[in-house]
């Protein structure tokens, strides 16, 4: 057989869909559609059946899985044993990280933009985007979330916790009446997320600390909010690591308006042979270690 039919099939299986397997080969999703039809011709059958939601492998082609992800990992073997040479050298292809919208931004861009410098032939797609994203979907590759995973054939790890305080912008708090305890609050207007939208429980904040009685703004998006909050629209919880370095805001009643909440790392169990996944995974990690302090301040 072909190997580079096998790549597309490959793909195709992590996945599901012709876009995006062609996404992740750099190509258009007519040349996959044409390599799987020349692999089905080979083997003799269909490889995966066609659904609205996408590519689901067949039989024939769970069978031909396990296989075929043993020659990628040999033919990953031989590159990792070649001769190092500049550019062409290390980690290649593309690894996708789904990651919510505040962490992924401010946070991981810049270290993941570290890393591909470091190896020139590797891609990443950061997916910072106010929703679950679904391993099972093939939506990424490896997977950040406020919830672990409690299903499916996953790998799971505790990345990093992170610390949430209420803040004002300065000139706000100054105008309004002075917040000294809890119920206070019933005086000031509150910016936070719409909640038939919300992606997770993890981010439900206000309803323990005061139900608000008016919420100026909602938004889906934690970066719209803080800069809705620097505007001076009202109060809002947001990631310390996000506001506390802004001095246009204050933390609000600080030792009571304080959360602590997990980012859980996942990836899928069949990518843990993949070195480019694995890299990647890696190096998460150590950002995760790395940035404890300004994840959760004091």
């Amino acid at each position: 057989m072909d190997w580079d039919n096998l790549r597309f099939f490959l793909e195709l299986a992590r996945a599901g869909t012709l876009a995006a397997a062609a996404r992740r080969m750099g190509v258009e999703h007519t040349t996959v559609a044409r390599r799987i039809e020349k692999l089905e011709r080979q083997v003799g059958g269909a490889l995966f059946a066609r659904d609205a939601a996408g590519h689901r492998l067949t039989e024939a082609g769970r069978q031909l899985l396990p296989a075929v992800e043993a020659m990628e990992a040999a033919v990953l073997g031989m590159e990792r044993g070649a001769p190092a040479n500049t550019a062409q050298s290390g980690l290649a292809g593309l690894v996708r990280v789904g990651v919510t919208e505040g962490f992924g931004t401010l946070v991981l861009a810049p270290q993941l933009a570290q890393l591909t410098r470091q190896h020139p032939r590797l891609s990443i797609d950061l997916l910072a985007v106010p929703r679950m994203l679904q391993l099972s979907r093939r939506e990424a590759d490896i997977v950040i979330s406020l919830e672990r995973p409690q299903r499916g054939s996953v790998i799971v790890t505790k990345l990093a916790d992170y610390a949430l305080h209420l803040y004002g912008q300065r000139e706000y708090l100054a105008r309004r009446p002075l917040v000294a305890e809890r119920e206070d609050l019933r005086h000031h207007d509150f910016v936070s997320y719409v909640d038939d939208l919300l992606f997770t429980k993890e981010l439900q904040f206000l309803d323990q600390l005061y139900p608000p009685e008016r919420v100026a703004l909602r938004s889906t998006s934690i970066t719209a909010q803080y800069e809705a909050v620097r505007a001076g629209a009202g109060l809002a919880v947001l990631p310390a690591f996000l506001a506390d370095r802004d001095p246009v805001l204050a933390r609000v009643l600080p030792r009571e308006a304080r959360f602590v909440r997990t980012f859980w790392m996942s990836m899928p169990a069949e990518a843990k042979h993949l070195a480019r996944t694995q890299a990647v995974w890696a190096f998460l990690k150590e950002v995760g270690h790395r940035e404890a302090a300004r994840l959760v301040p004091v």
